[in-house]
């Protein structure tokens, strides 16, 4: 099941997280979040700034890969993929990543029950990963993906972004109490 929430909905943190914690299901453990991208490119950076956000807020409750300081790209997504299993193996894994896609979807947050295929938009063939994925739809498809991502506004990726962490930190908190009370 897909879900799609434009990032100027007041409601939109609402929707991505209750769209995640449908994806996710039971879990037990906290969550972790692979968040793709690169700061070479403003339109690229959404996982980023998004890692970036999470592992500054003090409420998150989980583990996150991927910021600006030290981001994880497409292509590390072969080897991340291991590491994560092997890290964090009873924790259901969250990937955001950026992407192109149709005009009307340009500002769309995607929330998929299953993995992403990171560098899909610019026709690269990378492993999937992740159980849960979340999509930003930055900007258009077009034959110059990456000149188009180098275009796009950075108040809208930094918009996405914040809509995204604070779903993700809001989940995160309610995830902790209910296995403090499985625990219990």
């Amino acid at each position: 099941m897909d879900y799609a929430f434009h990032f100027y909905n007041s409601m939109a943190e609402t929707g991505i997280m209750m769209a995640l914690e449908r994806c996710l299901g039971e879990t037990q453990a906290p969550p972790v979040v692979l968040c793709i991208g690169s700061d070479l490119a403003v339109g690229d950076s959404l996982g980023p700034i998004a890692g970036t956000m999470l592992k500054r807020n003090p409420e998150f409750r989980g583990f996150v890969y991927g910021t600006l300081n030290a981001p994880v790209t497409a292509k590390e997504v072969k080897y991340i993929n291991n590491f994560l299993r092997k890290t964090h193996p009873f924790s259901k894994i969250i990937a955001v990543d950026a992407a192109v896609g149709e005009d009307a979807d340009v500002g769309l947050i995607k929330v998929s029950d299953g993995a992403l295929r990171p560098g899909s938009g610019a026709n690269k063939r990378l492993g999937k990963v992740g159980d849960v994925s979340v999509l930003g739809i930055v900007a258009r498809k077009s034959s110059f993906s990456y000149s188009v991502l180098n275009l796009t506004r950075l108040n809208v990726v930094y918009t996405m972004a914040q809509a995204i962490s604070d779903a993700v930190s809001t989940l995160s908190l309610r995830t902790c109490d209910a296995l403090k009370v499985v625990n219990k």
